[in-house]
């Protein structure tokens, strides 16, 4: 059973009566300004790091692996 039009509309008004419209365009402020800070943190983690990563080259036969220390940007580049 979905609510219509008109239920949808007298769920707003109690809404509006119980909370008053302070309070929810507060909270809607809230909300907002979450999802900002949620955007900013997921497009900080998209730029490179420069940080140096070592991995170990080990080539079938090779006694001895070798360190190899890379950034991420010189990873990312060479793929």
């Amino acid at each position: 059973m979905n609510p219509g039009p008109w239920g949808l509309l007298v769920i707003a008004i109690v809404v509006l009566l119980l909370f008053g419209r302070g309070k929810i365009s507060g909270l809607m402020g809230e909300v907002a300004g979450g999802i900002k800070a949620f955007r900013k943190g997921m497009s900080e983690d998209d730029t490179p790091d420069d940080k140096p990563t070592a991995t170990i080259d080990q080539k079938p036969g090779q006694a001895e692996p070798t360190l190899n220390q890379t950034t991420e940007a010189e990873r990312r580049k060479d793929a």
